[in-house]
């Protein structure tokens, strides 16, 4: 097979139309076709046709309460003065609720309003009218009434209506079968087969799941290596045995990207490429009058074409309109960049702050799957802009609908795992609370709390004119009406090595040998400003530090990168070390806070937050991971002292 290259970069909605043109010229029937399904089993399927009512309900005029059933005119002229009296009997029966009215009766009496005055008589101090607390035939619903439309997905409460109606059994769309084809010789499915070169198959499971959830059946089919001739053996597989297949990675235009050719050596591809990120090497096509999709290997590029590919298809299919996300208005917290030419999809947190609804921008990458697992959405960057201004207006396209604007905690700010646990520990305090966290630097959270993007933020800002710890910086940008220093915690700041020290670094004069790699962290990031002074005090510049531009965001992010041979070293936490078996240089102590807005405070994720500082088995989870002291978490540190 030929080496693939791309075709273009289509717009988004050319092509997603130009691939449905493609699938309906090649034969495929939108929507397919229909079978049988028993009505008490049938949530979640879609009616093939309109349905329309077989009986009435109630099939019969029948008493909605229990009493008496009677004439309203023979009970005319009741009062509490003038009370008439009832006698069981040929005009006055007793009826229970759901009974058919007897012949010639129009009223029911409920049994509360009745005063039972001995051998079956009743007197009443108000007279009934023409059919009180009767159900007349048809007054759910009447004979030949429309009771769903073609292409309605059935809810739970349909179910009633339609068993009301009739129907023991309704006509609706097959499901579509997808078939899903992982491909990857570097794929295994076992944690014990990871080895170098080697890593976790996920994309087919997410794929599988997310075709279940929009109404169609799964077929994941085994792991593929890259050979061209397995994978098309798979694919005729898979054509025999669906109505769609999605091949999964291979759609780049390297070496072992075969996903392309093998399309077109069954049919014909629509799209190799659209302007979209992530997702940009998505192909589309047509084999066998089969709807093909080859989506690209990231994680979240692959999710990010399934929802713009596979969503629409299969609601096609089912013949419902395209699916829309549920949409939420926000103001995002932090300025955006994008690359024009291309509809950017960048996941957010969203929560309230204030009386605004924020969205923080979550880490971008193909690759970076818990950035969706963290999202509440997505906001779309459209492909003329450049990207989108902190602060500016936003709609986020929700992952979902349960979104707990009021229980999430917007933490802004320094990164630590502290925070991780923290938000478990939040959850079990009230399961109505989420902390989320976005890791900007201890100086971009200061600032976010300040402008009243973020609930609380961490931060750890050595002054080196005082030694003192994140007052003079906060104190720089607010003032103590605004917000309250909460202490959490003392941690163990050094330099992180692979074990056994290959390198002999033993502090930060080795910095500035050129056979050591830094990796360093971002501008504004406390880890950084202690950089900066250690270095200062070494007398040794920037520019002697090789691999100092090169930024992370999380104490992880510098642990992996030292774990994986990236870098010889970098600053960062004990517990980070720990984490990826890594030997800790330990270069001092620093102060960890919590700077927190004035009007969150007494709030329910506040109080939340005050309890589990001051809870001991939190305190210990901490502290278990080595490096940490705890002892004065939840502490107020005065900022007006200061």
């Amino acid at each position: 097979m030929k080496r693939n290259i791309y075709l273009e970069n289509v717009p988004l909605p050319e092509a997603l139309e130009r691939w449905m043109a493609l699938c309906r010229e090649e034969g495929v029937a939108f929507p397919i076709d229909a079978e049988k399904a028993a009505t008490g089993e049938a949530a979640g399927r879609v009616t093939s046709e309109p349905l329309f009512a077989r009986v009435s309900s109630p099939p019969f005029h029948s008493s909605a309460m229990d009493g008496v059933a009677l004439t309203a005119s023979a009970t005319y002229g009741a009062s509490e003065t003038t009370p008439v009296r009832l006698s069981l009997g040929r005009k006055v029966e007793w009826i229970d609720t759901g009974e058919p009215l007897p012949p010639g009766f129009d009223a029911v009496i409920m049994v509360e309003e009745l005063n039972d005055v001995g051998e079956g008589t009743f007197e009443i101090i108000k007279p009934a009218y023409p059919w009180q607390n009767v159900r007349p035939l048809g007054e759910d619903i009447v004979e030949t009434e429309l009771v769903l439309p073609a292409g309605h997905r059935i809810r739970p409460v349909d179910i009633c209506a339609l068993l009301n109606a009739g129907f023991t059994e309704v006509p609706v769309h097959r499901e579509p079968r997808v078939a899903i084809i992982p491909t990857g010789s570097e794929l295994v499915e076992r944690p014990g087969d990871l080895t170098k070169g080697k890593v976790m198959e996920s994309n087919s499971f997410t794929l599988a799941a997310l075709a279940r959830s929009l109404g169609a059946r799964a077929d994941r089919m085994g792991l593929v290596p890259d050979d061209p001739d397995i994978i098309l053996e798979a694919f005729k597989e898979a054509l025999e045995r669906a109505d769609v297949v999605v091949i999964n990675a291979g759609t780049s235009a390297g070496r072992e990207d075969f996903t392309r050719s093998t399309i077109e050596s069954l049919g014909k591809v629509a799209v190799h490429g659209v302007a979209m990120r992530p997702g940009k090497p998505v192909v589309l096509g047509v084999a066998r009058g089969k709807p093909v999709i080859g989506l690209p290997g990231f994680p979240v590029a692959n999710y990010r074409g399934a929802q713009e590919f596979m969503k629409p298809l299969i609601a096609a299919l089912l013949g419902l309109p395209p699916g829309q996300s549920a949409t939420l208005h926000a103001r995002l917290a932090r300025k955006v960049f994008s690359t024009p030419g291309f509809d950017e999809f960048v996941q957010v947190k969203v929560g309230r702050v204030g009386d605004d609804v924020v969205a923080v921008p979550l880490p971008r990458g193909s690759g970076v799957s818990m950035s969706l697992v963290r999202a509440d959405g997505a906001i779309r960057v459209p492909a003329p802009e450049e990207g989108v201004a902190r602060w500016r207006d936003v709609e986020v396209l929700l992952h979902g609908g349960d979104i707990n604007l009021e229980g999430t905690i917007l933490a802004i700010g320094s990164h630590d795992v502290s925070l991780d646990l923290l938000a478990n520990r939040l959850r079990r305090e009230d399961p109505r609370l989420s902390l989320a966290s976005a890791n900007v630097g201890s100086m971009g959270g200061i600032m976010a709390v300040k402008q009243g993007q973020a609930h609380v933020a961490g931060t750890h800002l050595l002054d080196p004119e005082t030694g003192e710890f994140n007052v003079s910086y906060v104190l720089r940008q607010c003032s103590p009406e605004e917000v309250l220093l909460v202490h959490l915690a003392w941690r163990e700041q050094g330099l992180m090595v692979l074990p056994g020290n290959p390198k002999g670094i033993t502090g930060i004069e080795d910095l500035a040998r050129e056979d050591v790699l830094f990796a360093n962290r971002q501008k504004g990031s406390g880890t950084r400003l202690l950089l900066d002074y250690e270095l200062g005090k070494a007398g040794i510049g920037p520019s002697d530090v090789t691999g100092y531009e090169r930024e992370m965001f999380t104490h992880t992010a510098v642990a992996a990168a030292v774990a994986g041979g990236t870098a010889d070293t970098g600053l960062g936490v004990m517990a980070a070390a720990r984490a990826l078996g890594l030997e800790f240089i330990q270069l001092g102590r620093e102060r960890y806070d919590l700077l927190v807005l004035r009007s969150f405070e007494g709030s329910p994720g506040h109080r939340a937050l005050v309890r589990a500082l001051s809870d001991p088995e939190y305190r210990g989870e901490v502290e278990a991971l080595g490096g940490y002291d705890l002892g004065e978490a939840g502490r107020i540190i005065s900022l007006e002292e200061s």
